[in-house]
């Protein structure tokens, strides 16, 4: 069975719309996948991620591993079972820790070694073992072990990530897998273009179901990103998934959807959501700021979510000043039903053939709204 088939693609753009199979259900693409590290979307149960619009979430092999441990999670009848999520899982192999957790970690050839932030213990984390750990997940999409380079590093620091990567991901493939996982690559190459071609090569020469873009949004200017992504997309096979990692602004997928790719993650939407950052179509929600104290209307009018079909912004920055849990939890609701709604908007536009009309709107209602543009001084992309 082929992970992904394409099933209409924009006149105006790189847009494409496609069905990514797993066995735990079809996802519509392109789609946005909740971050559940510890395997929870921080704060909600399950049924109301689904409620949300989302039938992928993220998880990841180097904190499920940590804890509680992936040999007691396979004993629960998998990550599935565990948290209790029928939807589609893809686990991040913990590459990324390499950077996060950089005075903690040694790379080598043989994997990277590092010492948990939990109780100090070492442990060597090798290509073979990140795909074991996620084998014993039972997770649908396996990312590869990789060397993610910091920003900024030199040229040779990037070949050098590159060429490792490469070679990580060809023994992260003989790794025995279950019937229904598949396995993604992940490119790296920092800002070089000539790096970024090269690792894409390197990894289409690898049997690999998808391709992920790696170490971005990692400092590099929004051009830079962009520029990246545009110049990967040109080298990777059209017929596999696309999948950009660890970058969520709303106006990231916009673009990441215009240049032709088909999954996201970010901890924006949840995380944002805990300090009382809220999305709306026209901006941001700052709701602890006093101008909503004795605002009676919902923190999106033409939000359909239930907290905005109930709740007030009063109510909202009270729960927030006062430090009730309920306040993040209907922050977090709101937030994700967001970028559910946005995605949903993005595939149906690119469906209807009128993606570079909703692209326009979705522009031109944020910049109607002075906080979404002057006061966080973001530029729109071109």
């Amino acid at each position: 069975m082929k992970p992904f088939s394409l099933f209409h693609r924009s006149t105006s753009s790189e847009a494409r719309c496609g069905l990514l199979e797993t066995a735990h259900g079809t996802i519509e693409t392109p789609a946005f996948m909740p971050v559940g590290s510890q395997g929870t979307v921080k704060g909600l149960e399950p049924e109301e991620v689904r409620a949300c619009g989302f039938r992928m979430i993220l998880g990841n092999a180097y904190h499920l591993f940590l804890r509680p441990g992936h040999e007691l999670i396979e004993s629960m009848g998998g990550l599935h079972h565990f948290m209790q999520w029928d939807g589609g899982i893809l686990t991040d192999s913990g590459g990324y820790q390499i950077v996060s957790l950089a005075d903690l970690c040694k790379i080598t050839e043989e994997g990277v070694g590092f010492r948990s932030h939990l109780n100090g213990d070492w442990h060597l984390l090798s290509p073979e073992k990140s795909m074991a750990i996620q084998v014993a997940l039972g997770s649908d999409i396996m990312m590869v072990l990789d060397h993610c380079p910091p920003f900024p590093c030199t040229e040779s620091q990037a070949r050098e990530a590159v060429q490792r990567t490469t070679r990580w991901a060809r023994r992260s493939v003989e790794v025995p897998r279950k019937d229904h996982q598949w396995v993604f690559g992940i490119v790296q190459g920092g800002v070089f273009h000539a790096l970024r071609k090269e690792s894409a090569q390197g990894l289409i020469d690898i049997n690999l179901d998808g391709f992920a873009l790696g170490g971005l949004s990692l400092g590099e200017e929004k051009s830079a990103m962009f520029e990246m992504i545009e110049t990967v997309v040109q080298e990777l096979p059209p017929a596999r998934p696309r999948y950009l990692m660890g970058v969520g602004l709303p106006e990231d997928l916009v673009e990441g959807v215009a240049r032709g790719l088909d999954l996201f993650d970010c901890v924006i939407p949840t995380r944002h959501g805990r300090t009382g950052w809220l999305f709306t179509t026209t901006g941001r929600v700052l709701i602890k700021q006093a101008q909503y104290a004795k605002d009676p209307g919902p923190v999106d009018p033409e939000c359909g979510c239930p907290v905005c079909q109930k709740f007030s912004r009063a109510y909202l920055r009270h729960l927030f000043v006062a430090n009730e849990m309920l306040g993040v939890r209907l922050n977090t609701i709101h937030n994700l039903w967001y970028y559910g709604s946005l995605m949903q908007g993005l595939r149906q536009a690119i469906r209807e053939d009128r993606f570079a009309e909703f692209r326009s709107e979705f522009y031109r209602r944020r910049i109607s709204e002075s906080q979404s543009t002057k006061e966080l001084g973001e530029e729109v992309p071109g």
